[in-house]
């Protein structure tokens, strides 16, 4: 395998998993979104979806060169709703 053939491939896939995250990053947000949306309208809410994609951004993080998120619980949503009614 030719340096440059090489050098792309491993660019492609750094850029893959740049990509990844990004899309998983953002679907995080939103389900942090909506669970705020609940918690300001004092309605059950619980953060099973946002603590599945932050385990999928936490694997791809092993991987290289994502970075790590938090788990969040219930209790870190309702104080941040509190904050920001």
């Amino acid at each position: 395998m030719s340096v440059h053939k090489a050098i792309t491939e491993h660019v492609n896939i750094q850029n893959k998993k740049i990509n990844d995250f990004l899309a998983l990053d953002q679907l995080r947000e939103q389900y942090i979104e909506d669970a705020l949306e609940l918690a300001h309208q004092g309605k059950d809410f619980t953060t099973d979806k946002i603590n599945e994609i932050t385990n999928e951004i936490n694997e791809l993080a092993k991987k290289g060169i994502i970075p790590t998120r938090k788990l969040i619980t219930a209790e870190m949503v309702r104080e941040y709703a509190l904050k920001t009614k």
